[in-house]
């Protein structure tokens, strides 16, 4: 089933500059071939839910494996019979925005 999820990979106790850590959680995520967008807070990932979730777990571990303490944050949302909703649900409020916009005029 088509799942969307916000993922926030973050290590702990290994100084106040993450970046370099992070890099390693998303390099994992995009070399994962799943869709895939990264922010300054969260990444988002779409595929079915196995995969999505394999790619957690494996982003995860490649710091918990390293002995690094490791905090996760997801959200999912899980809508059958959609797809692209990566893209498609910032389509869909951009079209809403633009319609408000119009009828405003």
């Amino acid at each position: 089933m088509n799942t969307l999820i916000a993922v926030a990979i973050a290590p702990f106790g290994v100084g106040d500059e993450l970046a370099e850590h992070v890099a390693e959680v998303v390099k994992i995520i995009r070399d994962s071939s799943l869709p895939n967008r990264t922010t300054a807070m969260f990444t988002e990932i779409e595929g079915e839910w196995d995969a999505v979730m394999k790619v957690v777990r494996d982003a995860t571990f490649v710091l918990a494996e390293k002995g690094i303490r490791t905090e996760v944050v997801l959200k999912a949302d899980i809508r059958p019979g959609f797809t692209n909703t990566l893209q498609g649900k910032l389509d869909r409020m951009e079209a809403a925005m633009g319609a408000r916009n119009e009828s405003a005029n």
